[in-house]
């Protein structure tokens, strides 16, 4: 019980330690982390689908124009 008593004495302070208050903040930012890497998902798909469309459509003007495919650099044919 002594020695119990002393090592306690010795021990840095609870909140040197890091305990459930750091587990709890750890898991937090994890759980924060995990829903704002999904909703950053979701909105890259968006911008990716959105970009194929304009490609297409794009694509189709040209088409019907008779201009063919662009060449990419800015200059049409």
């Amino acid at each position: 019980m002594l020695l119990a008593a002393a090592a306690a004495a010795k021990s840095p302070s609870v909140w040197a330690q890091p305990g459930t208050l750091g587990f709890l903040v750890v898991f937090g930012m994890a759980v924060i982390l995990f829903f704002l890497l999904r909703s950053m998902s979701k909105h890259l798909r968006k911008v990716r689908e959105a970009a194929q469309v304009e490609a297409e459509q794009a694509q189709a003007a040209n088409a019907t124009a008779g201009r063919g495919e662009p060449r990419g650099d800015g200059y049409d044919r």
